[in-house]
């Protein structure tokens, strides 16, 4: 299990050049970066925030957390604005520039560290959270991140994360429709390679592996395919659809607990 995650990430084709190039974007409506924001980040997080009340309580302030591969610090803002202490790690210095501005006019204390998921910059059990979205389906060795993540845990503490799952269905959709058709792609930047989706079963042994316990999987409505036409990428992004549905045939998000000791 190991060996395959790691040889498809080294056989990758993905683009993760984009978030250096373009990393100073992600709040501009004109930029792909952007499409993340106006659905996709209030649809997954209304799900977390109901696992973080399953699991503190009501209350969420002072809770630790961790954003790894935080980008422009879409979700890291979130959980910040319900009180708790955030930290958000990337590898992109022009993505963590770009998180560090937008924070500071809103007001928002985030601390935003550059490194990468792989070798996370950050202490042994420093958090009660660890968040990992569109993540997983970047990185050279999937293996290692989630050990990190299980490391930076404190014993009890919760795993969140999402990811594209490897089916047919998602081929279609999240490669061919958004990617590779001329009369649907929304880009041409090569966000994602099938090659490099992750299935539930295999995210689940990785975990397992690292004493992360699966609470729960659940479907994350997809980002159905549409022409750009004359719209910006943060109105189509507001036009979507985004949420919890039962299928994970093309995305999924859940979450693990680190086991006690």
């Amino acid at each position: 299990m190991v060996l395959s995650l790691t040889l498809r990430g080294m056989a990758r084709s993905v683009d993760n050049g984009v978030y250096d190039r373009l990393g100073g974007s992600w709040w501009n409506e004109t930029s792909p970066l952007n499409v993340l924001h106006g659905s996709i980040t209030p649809g997954r997080f209304t799900y977390f925030r109901g696992v973080l009340a399953r699991q503190f309580g009501t209350g969420a302030a002072g809770v630790r957390v961790l954003d790894i591969g935080c980008g422009g610090g879409f979700l890291a803002e979130e959980f910040a604005a319900l009180g708790c202490r955030v930290t958000g790690v990337d590898p992109s210095r022009a993505s963590i520039g770009a998180a560090r501005a937008h924070a500071a006019g809103r007001d928002l204390r985030i601390d935003y560290l550059v490194g990468a998921g792989e070798d996370l910059p950050v202490p042994d059990a420093a958090f009660s959270v660890a968040c990992c979205c569109d993540v997983l389906e970047h990185v050279s060795d999937v293996d290692r991140v989630i050990g990190e993540a299980a490391r930076v845990l404190e014993p009890g503490g919760l795993f969140l994360f999402d990811t594209l799952n490897r089916t047919r269905t998602s081929k279609l959709i999240a490669i061919s429709a958004a990617q590779r058709w001329r009369l649907t792609r929304l880009t041409d930047i090569a966000f994602h390679d099938w090659d490099m989706f992750i299935t539930p079963a295999e995210l689940a042994a990785v975990m397992e592996r690292h004493g992360l316990a699966p609470g729960e999987t659940t479907g994350l409505r997809s980002l159905a395919s549409a022409r750009l036409g004359r719209i910006t990428y943060g109105e189509l992004s507001r036009r979507l659809d985004v949420g919890q549905v039962s299928s994970t045939a093309v995305s999924y998000m859940g979450y693990a607990i680190k086991a006690r000791r």
